[in-house]
C-alpha cells in the first residue's frame, strides 16, 4: 500500500490495499462528527452565548469513547503505510531523510494556511475588540486537534529506524515502548500526583500540572501503536485465525480495563489521548485485531462504487478535512448566532437530530475551502536540504509549537509559532519544491 492515501486519482496501484484507505477516511469523518457533538453552543435564557462540550455530559459517553475512540488506528495504519512506503523507497534507491522530508512535507503544507488563518483570525479579534475569554474558549477547542501533527510527524521521522529494531529485534521493542510508556504513567500519576495530593497544590501548578510529566509518552505510545502496524504489514495479525484475533482484542481491552481504576487512568479514553497514556497503546492491538477480522466486510465496502468515490473525494484532501473541520464548525455556528433564528439547544431532541445535517453541512463546507487549499497537499518535487542535519532540525521546529498549543492551549504568539515553524520546517527541507532551472 502506498502511503499517499490523499492522492488524488482513481487509479488504484497494483498490491495496493483499499481497506486502509476506508479506514483512514472513515476516522476521519468519525473524528469530525465527534468534535459536532462536542460543540454544544447556543444561547442562555438571558440571551447569552452558551457553551458546553455536550456529548461529555451523556451518562453513556465514557463507555462509548472506549468503542470510538479511534486515534490509536491512525497510528497502526501509519505503521503500515510507513513500512510499505520505506521498503519501496529503498527499492528506489532513496534514503531515511528522503522519507522523513517527504512525511513532513504531507504535514507541514497542509498545515501552513491553518496556521496563518489562526493568526490572522486571532489577531482581529483583538484589534476588534472581541470578549477575550470567548475567544479564549473558541482557540483552545479549535486548536485542540494539533497534537496529531506533532505527535505523528515525530513517530513518522522516527520510523526508518523503528523498522531497523523491528527487523532485528521483533516484538522485543514493542515490549521496550510498553515498558518506557508505564514508568511515565508511574511517574505522573504516581509520584506526580502524590506530591501534588500531599502538598495540596493546585493541579496546574506548573502550568499544565501532571500532563507535563506524561509529553514522554507522546513517544512512547505512539510509536508502539506504529510498530503494531510494522506487524499490521508484515502479516503477524493475518496469519491468526478469527478465534486468535477475538481472544487478543478481548485480552488485550481487559488489561486496559483493569488498568484505569489500578493506575487511576480516567475512564474517558479520550481524556487518555492527551498525553497518551497506556490504555491507548493497548487499544493499538485491540483495534489491529479487530481490523483484521473486518478485512473481508471492509473489502467488500471498497468494491461498492459510492464508497469508493467518497474515498476518493475525502482522501484526496484528507488533512484538510482534519486541520480544517473545526474552524469550519465554529465559522458555521458563528454563522447561526449572527442569523435572527433560534438555535436549538444544546443536549435537546432538536439538537441532536440535527447532528447529521450539520455533519455534512461541515464536510461541505470543508470541500469548498479545500478547492484552493487542496493544492497544499499535493507534493511538488522536493528540494535540496538547506544542509546536513536540516531534516531533524524541522522535525523538531514543526512539532514543537503544535506541542505547546496542546498543553497550554492556542492564542495569537503560539498561532505565530506554529506558522514560523511549518514555514521554516519546509524552507529547511526544500519542501517547497525544487527551484525551476532556467537558461
Amino acid at each position: 500500500m502506498s502511503s499517499a492515501a490523499s492522492t488524488p486519482t482513481r487509479t488504484v496501484p497494483a498490491g495496493r490495499d483499499l481497506t486502509l484507505d476506508l479506514v483512514r477516511v472513515a476516522c476521519v469523518v468519525l473524528v469530525v462528527f465527534a468534535h459536532i457533538l462536542f460543540s454544544g453552543v447556543g444561547r442562555g435564557a438571558d440571551g447569552s452565548i452558551l457553551i458546553e462540550r455536550t456529548v461529555e455530559k451523556q451518562t453513556w459517553f465514557d463507555v462509548a469513547s472506549w468503542i470510538a475512540d479511534i486515534m490509536p488506528l491512525f497510528f497502526v495504519v501509519g505503521g503500515f503505510a510507513a513500512r510499505a512506503g520505506w521498503r519501496s523507497a529503498v527499492r528506489k534507491g532513496g534514503t531515511a531523510d528522503d522519507f522523513v522530508r517527504v512525511r513532513l512535507a504531507r504535514l507541514a503544507r497542509p498545515a501552513l494556511p491553518l496556521f496563518a488563518f489562526f493568526a490572522v483570525a486571532i489577531g482581529a479579534t483583538r484589534l476588534l475588540g472581541v470578549d477575550p475569554a470567548l475567544v479564549d474558549t473558541v482557540a483552545i477547542g479549535v486548536g485542540s486537534p494539533l497534537w496529531f501533527l506533532a505527535a505523528y510527524v515525530l513517530a513518522q521521522a522516527l520510523a526508518p529506524q523503528m523498522m531497523r529494531w523491528h527487523e532485528r529485534y521483533g516484538a522485543r521493542v514493542l515490549l521496550v515502548l510498553l515498558v518506557g510508556a508505564v514508568l511515565v504513567d508511574a511517574v505522573r500519576f504516581g509520584v506526580v500526583r502524590g506530591v501534588l495530593d500531599v502538598h495540596s497544590l493546585p493541579a496546574d501548578r506548573y502550568g499544565v500540572g501532571e500532563e507535563l510529566f506524561g509529553i514522554p509518552n507522546v513517544l512512547f505510545v505512539w510509536l508502539f501503536a506504529q510498530q503494531v502496524g510494522f506487524f499490521l504489514y508484515d502479516g503477524w495479525f493475518r496469519e491468526r485465525s478469527a478465534w486468535q484475533l477475538v481472544a487478543i482484542a478481548l485480552g488485550v481491552a481487559a488489561v486496559a480495563v483493569f488498568s484505569v481504576p489500578l493506575v487511576g487512568y480516567s475512564w474517558n479514553m479520550l481524556a487518555n489521548q492527551w498525553p497518551p497514556t497506556v490504555p491507548m497503546a493497548l487499544f493499538a492491538v485491540v483495534q489491529a485485531a479487530i481490523l483484521t477480522l473486518l478485512h473481508r466486510p471492509l473489502t467488500a465496502l471498497t468494491r461498492m462504487k459510492p464508497v469508493r468515490g467518497a474515498m476518493f473525494v475525502i482522501g484526496s484532501r484528507l488533512m484538510t478535512v482534519y486541520l480544517w473541520h473545526l474552524p469550519m464548525v465554529m465559522v458555521l455556528i458563528g454563522i447561526e448566532l449572527l442569523l435572527p433564528v433560534p438555535m436549538p439547544y444544546p443536549g435537546g431532541a432538536v439538537w441532536w437530530w440535527t447532528r447529521v445535517p450539520f455533519l455534512i453541512l461541515v464536510l461541505v463546507a470543508v470541500w469548498l475551502i479545500s478547492l484552493p487549499l487542496g493544492r497544499f497537499e499535493r507534493l511538488p518535487p522536493m528540494g535540496a536540504t538547506r544542509f546536513p542535519g536540516a531534516t531533524p532540525l524541522a522535525v523538531v521546529v514543526f512539532a514543537l509549537p503544535a506541542l505547546a498549543i496542546t498543553a497550554y492551549g492556542l492564542d495569537l504568539p503560539l498561532a505565530i509559532a506554529g506558522l514560523v515553524g511549518a514555514v521554516a520546517a519546509l524552507w529547511l527541507t526544500g519542501g517547497f519544491g525544487a527551484k525551476r532551472r532556467t537558461e
